[in-house]
């Protein structure tokens, strides 16, 4: 069997969730199939042992030393047995669930990667996190349980057997008993599945709010929104407090039902056993047994309703697995994709007219930045168009293709936890002149001059140590690293200052020499500099030259330039 994401966008039907963790485990069939096997060693062999006992004990009291003898020698190597049988069984699980936890991060990150920019418009940060640190672990119980359940399975019917010979009233209690239990528990189950999925839900949402909220905390700052945020957070948190406090109260209620019912269950059949045993009806040797079964069977009805409990858990978590594994990429792979000769060549956005010549500094100046942004998604194809390379359309050629050759940097990109040399040479180069010479350019030499380990220290989480003019810098450093053929660059210099700017813009053509680059800004200090610029008004190319001949000669140029009105 073979699980396919490229299914449907859309929420899975239960069958979905069902057949991704059937593909979980028989990614693992030897694993996963010694797992069950020794878990049925295990328990059966626990649920022997109380027909040994019995056995001895009526040796015992036949005064045959050698029936005694045989069945405590039968009691060790079950004994023996068990132990062994639980070691082996205690590793195959933990095996399982790491495979089947890790199995799911894997398919999470590859449905990202494959997803690409297209997956914070599909689905929420939140949901991405709890799989990572949620619900991987439900579906890694899930799978965990599968070894302890069969084995309690298989004990329970072993136990009912073996009371069936000896008393068919007795057996009956337990074959009768043990279903009547379970349907109790099914009872609490399905109230539990759906308060679960309904907290899931809400723990998403919440997670993806906290995520918008740390990442925008300086802005809050700024406009004094930070107590209306906080307000609002602590406010759902608490809702989401009461429903975890519900969900709970169910759990609650299944816990003491594995207890209690199975607490009564053993009461019951202990006192019928002591009845028959008073009345002749069985030995003394077959009353200890029937109270071992009983003490014995405890402890396979909690596995049982454990294993209910985590595959509805699982069940849960691998319906959200599944719904981020179905969503499909807005942009494909054309079936028979075309070719383009190499070095740089011609761009062209054919829907704003934006024409960009190889091997140029080009700036776009849009009266709306919006529409400067437009044209390079465009351009680096993060929407579909009609734009070309060396007149081939983007479209026809392969996406690896495209992000090869065409790189798109723009104040969203992040900083990642780890060295700040891996973290500005990502494809591990170790091009030391090429970093200093793109430190330079970016005018980052002086942050990491500033750090304790220069380039060998450790940026935090989204390089919240830097302040946001310092991881501009970097990140447009990291930019110049990956020496692209064609370099789109959204408003790189916005958080800088203007001596800083200026350094800048005075570096970055001599950096990207006979590479095509692209900036979209409206800064003078940037437009001076560029070989030539394109003014956008309304999506459109409305002019085109060098920026003093469009200050001169363009006055709506001049009035977006300056900040000035037209």
């Amino acid at each position: 069997m073979r699980f396919s994401p490229a299914g449907d966008p859309g929420v899975p039907d239960d069958r979905s969730a069902t057949r991704y963790l059937i593909w979980l485990a028989g990614r693992q069939k030897l694993m996963f199939g010694a797992g069950i096997l020794l878990g049925v060693v295990w328990m059966v062999a626990q649920a022997l042992m109380p027909a040994a006992v019995g056995r001895a004990v009526d040796g015992l009291s036949r005064r045959d030393d050698g029936a005694l003898l045989t069945w405590a020698l039968v009691l060790l190597g079950l004994g023996v047995l068990q132990a062994v049988a639980g070691v082996l069984r205690h590793q195959c699980a933990v095996r399982n669930w790491l495979a089947a936890a890790y199995r799911t991060v894997q398919l999470t990150v590859t449905a990202a990667n494959r997803l690409g920019a297209a997956l914070p418009r599909q689905v929420a940060t939140g949901e991405v996190v709890s799989i990572g640190t949620s619900d991987i672990n439900q579906i890694g119980h899930a799978v965990d349980i599968t070894a302890r359940g069969t084995g309690a399975l298989v004990a329970i019917v072993t136990v009912a057997v073996i009371l069936l010979d000896a008393s068919v009233p007795l057996g009956l209690v337990v074959v009768l008993g043990v279903p009547v239990l379970m349907a109790v528990v099914g009872l609490l189950i399905r109230p539990l599945h759906r308060q679960q999925h309904a907290y899931r839900d809400a723990e998403g949402k919440l997670t993806t709010r906290a995520g918008d909220i740390v990442s925008g905390l300086r802005v809050l700052r700024g406009v004094g929104g930070e107590p209306v945020l906080s307000a609002r957070y602590q406010a759902e948190s608490q809702a989401l407090r009461a429903h975890g406090v519900r969900v709970a109260r169910v759990e609650s209620l299944l816990e003491a039902a594995q207890v209690l019912l199975p607490g009564a269950f053993l009461v019951l059949v202990t006192w019928l056993a002591a009845r028959f045993a008073l009345d002749g009806r069985i030995s003394p040797g077959q009353l200890v047994a029937f109270y071992g079964y009983t003490a014995f069977l405890v402890s396979p009805l909690r596995q049982l309703t454990e294993a209910v409990d985590k595959l509805t858990r699982g069940h849960v978590a691998a319906r959200r697995v599944v719904r981020l594994l179905q969503l499909t990429p807005e942009l494909v792979d054309p079936p028979r994709p075309a070719t383009v000769p190499d070095g740089p060549g011609e761009l062209v956005d054919v829907e704003s007219g934006v024409r960009l010549p190889a091997g140029r500094f080009t700036a776009i100046a849009a009266a709306v930045p919006e529409d400067a942004v437009a044209i390079v998604d465009r351009l680096g194809r993060y929407v579909d168009s009609d734009a070309t390379l060396h007149g081939v359309p983007l479209r026809e050629l392969p996406l690896a293709t495209v992000r090869e050759r065409i790189l798109v940097a723009d104040n969203d990109a992040q900083l990642f936890t780890g060295p700040l040399l891996a973290e500005l040479d990502p494809h591990d180069r170790g091009d030391r002149a090429a970093l200093d010479a793109a430190l330079r350019a970016a005018s980052a030499t002086d942050i990491v001059e500033a750090l304790p380990d220069g380039l060998d220290s450790r940026v935090a989480e989204r390089g919240r140590e830097f302040s946001g003019g310092q991881q501009q810098r970097l990140r447009l450093a990291r930019a110049l690293v990956a020496a692209p053929e064609t370099l789109l660059l959204v408003e790189p210099t916005s958080a800088v200052d203007a001596h800083t700017e200026a350094r800048i813009a005075a570096g970055l053509g001599a950096a990207r020499a006979g590479r095509t680059t692209v900036v979209c800004t409206t800064s003078p200090l940037l437009l001076g500099h560029a070989d030539n610029v394109i003014f956008v008004e309304d999506g459109k190319v409305v002019a085109e030259g060098s920026h003093a001949h469009l200050y001169d000669s363009e006055p709506r140029y001049r009035a977006t330039v300056s900040r000035g009105e037209s």
